[in-house]
Order: C-alpha cells, then structure tokens, then sequence
C-alpha cells in the first residue's frame, strides 16, 4: 500500500491496521490496510479487500449512529479512504459486552467475576448474555498491549474527568444497543465491541471504526439458544477464529514465539470470512472495487479541496 503525501500534511500515523494522514490541524484522512492484527501483532500476509470491508462497514455504521453522538467521519472518497475531523482522543477503548465471550470468558474461566471494576455473575457458560451489557475498559496504548483499567482509575490518572466518563459510558450503552437493534434485523447478536471517543471544541465525538469485524463479535441469532444448551461451538462472525488459529498453533503474541505460516488458502478463507460478514451486517452484496494508488490519491485530494481549506 502506497505512502501518499498530502498538500498540508502536518503528521503521519502507521497503525497496525489503519494509516493515518493528518492534514493541517483539523483534519484526517483514514487509510484502512489490508493488514490485519491479532494478539495486537501484524500478521504477515494482507488480507484482500479487508480494507475496504472495513472502511466501508465503518461509514455505514457511523451513518446509522450520528443521532446518538457526533461523528468523525465527513466523506468516503475511496473504498478504503475516509476524511474526517481530527479530535483530540480520550486514551481508552470503551469495551462493550453483551456476552460473556474472548477475554472476559478467559478472565471468568479463571475464576475471577471482577473485570475492569465490572462484576460478572456467577452461573454463566461462555458465550451466555450478561443480565446487561458491562463497559470493561482499557488504555489505548500507543505500542504493545492495551491494559484492562478500571473506571476509578481511569478518572484517578486523568484519562477522563468524573463527567466525561459519564458521559462516555451513556453513549457506549447507547451505541451498543443500536449495533444490537442493526444486528438484530440481520440474524445476529453483537457481543461485544469497543469504541473509540475524542473531543473537538469540548464536544465528545466518536471516532474511528464502529462495528466492524475488527472491533467486534457477532454470533448468528438462529439456533443461538439451542447450541447453549447443548454445550456446542457458537457460529460466529468475527475476527476470533484468527486468533483461536494462531492459539491452536502456538502463537499469542507473546516473546519468543513464531507467527505460524499463512498458506494462501488460509488468507482466502479469512478474506471470505470478512466480505460475508460485510454481506450479513450491510444487507447487500460486496462489491470489490480495486482502485490504483493514484486514484485513491486524486479521490481524496477531491475530497479534501471540498471539505477543507487545501484551496487557500
């Protein structure tokens, strides 16, 4: 994937995921790669049209979700490009879940009913639905690891005033139960997710990707129950059978062990994975759109030129 140069780039991001352009003091440009990440590792094959999956499931949401909060996003000039507002972020990830799944079964199984300052109940199985959605969240790490941190201490390092983190949480509440109501209307069940909040002029605005693979489980709604009772395997379309492949050989992202290889088969198979949950989530049928780096490029210089003041 190409390195643009934009007229008026003040900085530049590379993150494990997205490349992230900023163009003088206001404004972004979102870039989202074909690289995908686990164990918060970039694995070493891209992924096709995951980008695009993502950048393009990331603005419906956003669309579907303004009345709750404002926005970053303005345009979506490329399959995998967007332009926005640039916000100051708040250094969490707001982590929603509705199922007790991932890390906070793992953190359960172990024993523990306390995540993140959240009480889990006693009694449940994996993947059974909390009583109510509990915020678990953790530090927005600028490398490694993000950390599980506790609501007190998010308010105790300054991370957020008493307010923010009111007002934070209301709004996660509220996003999740519209992902939910989306999912609902397509035969899923959003389990979990995570949200990304900055301010711009004293305003909270969520930012970056909203229920995408990436950042969220979705398991399918039929037969959901029937497979809780019986003790079997939830279906599910998310970004964990990557991981779940990468546990069962050997691989967690921790020093001294080896990314397994990725034979081509596999990185189709994960391709196809993320187009069909675009399919599911969106209700219409992908289409791939492979731009030139050049086209991308006059796309978002267009884009740019109408939104921001490139022209002067």
């Amino acid at each position: 994937m190409a390195n643009y140069r934009f007229p008026n780039q003040s900085n530049f991001y590379k993150g494990k995921v997205r490349d992230v352009y900023f163009i003088g003091d206001d404004w972004l440009v979102m870039i989202a790669s074909d690289r995908i990440s686990a164990f918060d590792v970039i694995l070493p094959r891209p992924i096709p049209f995951k980008g695009q999956v993502l950048n393009q499931i990331a603005a419906y949401m956003l669309g579907e979700t303004k009345d709750i909060c404002n926005n970053w996003l303005v345009d979506v000039p490329a399959p995998n490009a967007s332009v926005g507002k640039k916000c100051k972020p708040f250094k969490i990830e707001m982590v929603v879940r509705g199922n007790l799944v991932g890390h906070a079964w793992r953190t359960y199984n172990s024993g523990k009913r306390i995540l993140c300052g959240a009480t889990m109940p006693d009694g449940l199985k994996e993947n059974d639905p909390f009583p109510e959605p509990i915020i678990t969240p953790s530090t927005k790490a600028d490398a490694g690891h993000d950390e599980d941190i506790s609501p007190d201490e998010i308010i105790e390092k300054g991370l957020a005033t008493k307010d923010e983190w009111k007002r934070l949480s209301q709004y996660a509440l509220q996003l999740f139960e519209r992902g939910k109501q989306i999912a609902a209307k397509r035969g899923l069940i959003l389990a979990d997710t995570k949200y990304e909040f900055g301010k711009l002029v004293n305003e909270i605005y969520l930012m970056d990707e909203v229920h995408t693979p990436d950042s969220s489980r979705y398991f399918y709604a039929e037969g959901f129950e029937e497979r809780q009772k019986m003790g079997e395997r939830q279906k599910q379309l998310s970004k964990e059978f990557v991981r779940e492949w990468l546990i069962a050989n050997n691989f967690m992202g921790k020093e001294g062990q080896t990314v397994p290889v990725m034979s081509d088969e596999w990185v189709n198979t994960i391709s196809q994975r993320y187009i069909e949950l675009y399919e599911k989530v969106i209700g219409k049928n992908f289409v791939a759109e492979k731009l030139s780096d050049e086209e991308t490029y006059n796309r978002i210089i267009s884009s740019l030129n109408e939104y921001s003041p490139l022209k002067s």
